[in-house]
């Protein structure tokens, strides 16, 4: 995990101690693509009766990051997909832009 993905981990704790979330987890499962081609999320996040998979960036997203994003929220309707754009700057999560696919 590396820091920005730490402290939205962190940020994610956070609402879960609120209620606001259900619970979370880091890397929790492998979607499937074609042969020998797979997309692991960051984060799955439980929301009531809504399972949401967040993958984070730090700004720049490679080609294929993306299209694999993309796939799979294409592949997987029935759960939201979100890519969150954020920085940690002095310690703090500033998350910049969130993009949504599916649900």
């Amino acid at each position: 995990m590396n820091k920005t993905e730490a402290a939205y981990a962190a940020r994610l704790a956070l609402l879960q101690r609120a209620g606001e979330i259900q619970s979370f987890r880091f890397e929790p499962i492998k979607f499937r693509l074609a042969d020998r081609t797979f997309y692991t999320p960051d984060f799955m996040v439980v929301m009531g009766d809504e399972i949401q998979f967040h993958e984070i960036k730090g700004g720049y997203v490679e080609d294929d990051a993306a299209v694999k994003f993309k796939m799979t929220a294409e592949m997987y309707p029935e759960f939201r997909f979100q890519m969150v754009f954020a920085e940690v700057k002095r310690g703090e999560l500033r998350i910049t832009r969130v993009r949504e696919y599916g649900a």
